[in-house]
This record gives structure tokens, sequence and C-alpha cells, in this order.
């Protein structure tokens, strides 16, 4: 079973950035990022192809993401830059799912355990 690691979290102040990272223990295809706030649903964040070539983002978030896989690794990173405090949460990673299905959740084979954004104002 492959197995997907995050790292990279951490207590931040707001206006600061963090870079998560996620490593595969084995061949993947399609990663993202999702997250869950206290008394909240997770949510799509963002995701890149098996290629590293294709990235969608969540619309409210676009323009303080950026999501990078070099060509066919079994890595991942999201940078958020500026934090905020309402991007405090526990960001997950998922793995493996047809493209077109990216934004659902419930459609990823793969996920890590999590990891805590703390962000301070």
């Amino acid at each position: 079973q492959v197995q997907l690691v995050e790292s990279g979290g951490g207590s931040v102040q707001a206006g600061g950035s963090v870079r998560l990272s996620c490593v595969a223990s084995g061949t993947v295809g399609a990663m993202a990022w999702f997250r869950q706030a206290p008394g909240k649903e997770r949510e799509f964040v963002a995701a890149v192809d098996w290629r590293g070539r294709t990235s969608d983002y969540v619309d409210s978030l676009k323009d303080r993401l950026t999501i990078s896989r070099v060509d066919f690794t079994k890595q991942t990173s999201l940078q958020i830059d500026p934090l905020k405090p309402e991007d405090t949460a526990i960001y997950y990673c998922a793995a493996n799912v047809n493209w077109g299905e990216r934004r659902s959740a419930a459609r990823y084979d793969l996920w890590g355990q999590g990891i805590q954004v703390t962000v301070s104002s």
C-alpha cells in the first residue's frame, strides 16, 4: 500500500508563508491538497496532474497558492503566501484520482495523515 507523508506545517504569523510537502512511497497519479478547519468540512485547495503540467486551485485562494510537482515525481509541494488566520486548518495530501473528479475528496484513493497549520494574527 502506497503511503503519503506530509511535512512543513507549524505555527506561523499572519502575513508569513508556509510550504507544505507530500511524499509518496510509491508511484502515484494526480496529487492534491485539501484542508479541514475546526467545525468545518474538508475542502479542496489545489491539485496537480501526474506530469506536473496542469494545476487547479480553489478560486477563493488561488491568488495565494502555488502547487508544484516535477514531472513524474512522487512529491508535491503547496506554498501559501501570504497566510491569513482563516488558513488555520489541518492540511491533507491526497493522490490517485481521475483528473475530472479532482475536487471531490471522496474520489481519492490515498490520503496522508494530515498536518496542522496554525496562523496567528
